[in-house]
């Protein structure tokens, strides 16, 4: 049995696209590629050394899958990340795919769920998903993911986003913030009799129910 770990780069308002660079993944219309850019340092740089420093295979969605094989076998070979992924397992999950050109990568197809789950029944190394937000929602949706490891960056790219990229800019923000989150079960406590009457008082939109 090996654990399943998501390493994210995420904004404050949950983007996960193109961290990278301008034409890494533009699906959409999407304009903000490389935004991770600027806040970019040593410490964030130590935190992916060390995750990435022990054995891993890696799990990919088919968007990241492309975007990763048409840039690390093409880096330099004194890259350790790129010598560390080119050479590591992959298992790609894709509908539409049928050839992988990326060495050591392997499709998974048909049920997902139930492929993701015998992977995790395997004896082998931690299982990473690197990007891949579609996959990742199907992993959550499912109860697969034993690890967040989130890089949240102090950046939002929704309907503000041009404003706060120049806000950033002319303050020099810097930094991210690393968050690893293990999923568990969530158990409110029973309501009070007290807390039972008080919510009934309460306009319908404004009541939660914990029992």
């Amino acid at each position: 049995m090996r654990d399943l770990v998501a390493l994210s780069f995420i904004t404050l308002d949950s983007v996960m696209q193109a961290p990278g660079g301008p034409e890494e993944d533009p699906t959409g219309g999407f304009e903000y590629g490389g935004w991770t850019v600027g806040y970019w340092d040593d410490f964030l740089g130590n935190v992916m050394a060390e995750k990435m420093a022990k054995p891993f295979d890696l799990l990919l969605g088919r968007k990241t899958y492309e975007i990763f094989a048409a840039h690390w076998p093409y880096a330099d070979g004194n890259d350790p990340i790129a010598g560390k992924l080119n050479s590591t397992k992959k298992y790609v999950v894709s509908t539409t795919l049928e050839k992988l050109d990326w060495s050591n990568s392997s499709l998974v197809k048909g049920d997902i769920v139930q492929q993701i789950k015998k992977l995790k029944q395997q004896n082998g190394p931690q299982l990473q998903v690197h990007g891949s937000g579609n996959l990742i929602q199907t992993l959550l949706k499912h109860d697969l993911i034993d690890e967040l490891a989130l890089k949240i960056f102090p950046i939002t790219l929704g309907a503000l986003a041009s404003a706060c990229l120049a806000m950033a800019q002319f303050l020099q923000v810097s930094g991210s913030l690393i968050a690893e989150l293990q999923p568990q079960a969530l158990s409110l406590p029973l309501m009070s009799e007290q807390e039972m009457s008080r919510k009934d008082h309460l306009p319908w939109e404004r009541r939660l129910t914990r029992n």
